[in-house]
């Protein structure tokens, strides 16, 4: 069985990143300026991101 601690939810990513839940929210539907959608699974009404897709997300924002 595959480990679910790679699985996080939007408050974890917010944590993570030091923002808030309706800017990952918003990333998720597109809608952060400049930033592509982040990749999620829904599941019902929640939605969830594995480590690996932040971590790309990541990398493609990253500013040099």
């Amino acid at each position: 069985m595959e480990n679910t601690a790679n699985i996080l939810t939007i408050a974890e990513i917010a944590t993570i990143l030091r923002c808030s839940k309706a800017h990952i929210q918003n990333a998720i539907r597109g809608k952060v300026p400049g930033s592509p959608k982040l990749t999620h699974l829904q599941i019902g009404r929640r939605k969830v991101v594995t480590r690996e897709w932040l971590d790309e997300w990541m990398q493609v924002n990253k500013k040099r």
